[in-house]
């Protein structure tokens, strides 16, 4: 009987283990207007999420990250903005003030989302899978604008630190070969 019990064991184990793991699809999210939302509604797309902030000194980038979303979105691309105080307090805004900045400044037709965590004790569960142990390219954000380019499978092609220009060749390379990927 102990036997038995051992290889039911076993093969419980194994099922379960061969679930899938969730995915960044699946992740619960909040739009920049404060409604449910999540990253399926981009699902299949290839997309470069980025931490932003309005008084950092690369928020120019807001200019690049448009510029590139616009370039590559009627290719199946997509930026995804998740605004962050995490830095020296430079996304102090409320969402609208936020929206408010981002179109007056840099006409950003992106999707914006709700102000997040992407670092810490409150940290996201989306920086956490992200950044996290099961990710390709873990470790912590290490300021605003961090990129994460995003298969059209929804797993992570590649990551790029703050300083990394949005229309750098390395990351308009890595967007266009995603989007060549089937």
């Amino acid at each position: 009987m102990k036997t038995i019990a051992v290889i039911a064991a076993v093969m419980i184990a194994q099922v379960v283990s061969a679930e899938p793991k969730s995915s960044l699809y699946d992740i619960s999210l909040k739009d920049i207007n404060d409604k449910a939302a999540s990253l399926k509604e981009h699902q299949g797309k290839v997309l470069l999420v980025v931490n932003v902030a309005s008084q950092c000194g690369l928020t120019p980038q807001y200019k690049a990250l448009e510029a590139v979303h616009r370039k590559y979105r009627e290719k199946g691309f997509t930026v995804v903005g998740f605004p962050c105080n995490d830095f020296g307090s430079q996304e102090p805004g409320s969402h609208e003030e936020i929206k408010a900045f981002c179109t007056k400044n840099y006409e950003v037709t992106f999707p914006l989302y709700a102000k997040l965590h992407v670092k810490g004790g409150e940290q996201h569960a989306l920086y956490a899978a992200l950044t996290g142990k099961d990710s390709p390219f873990p470790g912590d954000i290490k300021w605003n604008f961090g990129k994460f380019l995003i298969g059209k499978d929804g797993k992570i092609i590649k990551r790029f630190e703050p300083q990394t220009k949005p229309d750098a060749p390395e990351v308009v390379e890595a967007i266009e070969a995603a989007l060549a990927s089937k």
